[in-house]
């Protein structure tokens, strides 16, 4: 039986596992990295830190199975994170000296992110501010735990006015896309497109009032 819990500081770890473990495509990134926790300090603990209220949990018999973390406020959010997050973490791992992208590890690529963090099209977050990550080990991967966890973090959006909610998908990330998709997130057409991996899905949302589920 799975449950879905409030984060609690003891799970940190868990929030670093998962990352790694579901950090290629769905599937395991730990054999590319080094530094197996960098997918998590970019992905996963900023949010267990700075916004454990939105940190969701889904625990089975054996532990922390999967998470669904994400914030109100894409724009502000990114603010935090620039004055909170990333000095700490660039003072720790430096940005690749290289230009040469094609010559990057894994992990100079993530040390390079956390130094040119990417923001969110303006023209994504003003309609859909509010953004959030599901990640799930295999184990529990195609049980509706992932649609339920998500549920739960929607409502709790709901609660709070959010007009609408976005996440980036990797385009080669069929699997993903298409539990977004049947989630009700409409894919989002730029008007300036740029290359990249990053596919905009968005859903929105309407209020409710009343008591989370969760808390």
């Amino acid at each position: 039986m799975v449950t879905i819990e409030e984060f609690k500081q003891e799970h940190m770890r868990d929030l670093y596992s998962i990352s790694v473990a579901t950090g290629h495509m769905g599937g395991d990134a730990s054999h590319l990295y080094i530094n197996p926790e960098l997918m998590g300090l970019i992905y996963s603990a900023p949010y267990a830190v700075l916004q454990p209220s939105l940190v969701l949990l889904a625990l089975d018999e054996q532990g922390v199975a999967g998470f669904a973390l994400g914030v109100l406020d894409t724009a502000s959010w990114e603010d935090r994170l620039e004055q909170e997050w990333w000095p700490a973490l660039r003072a720790k791992y430096p940005d690749p000296s290289t230009p040469l992208v094609s010559e990057w590890t894994p992990d100079q690529r993530r040390a390079h992110m956390i130094h040119h963090p990417a923001r969110v099209p303006q023209e994504i977050r003003r309609p859909y501010p509010a953004h959030l990550h599901v990640n799930l080990l295999p184990r529990i991967q195609g049980t509706g735990v992932g649609p339920r966890l998500l549920q739960a973090w929607l409502e709790h959006a709901e609660l709070h006015n959010t007009q609408g909610v976005h996440v980036g998908v990797n385009r080669h990330n069929e699997r993903a896309i298409r539990f977004w998709d049947r989630a009700g997130f409409a894919q989002l057409a730029l008007m300036n497109p740029e290359p990249g991996r990053t596919v905009w899905m968005g859903k929105n949302l309407v209020s409710r009032h009343g008591k989370s589920p969760w808390g």
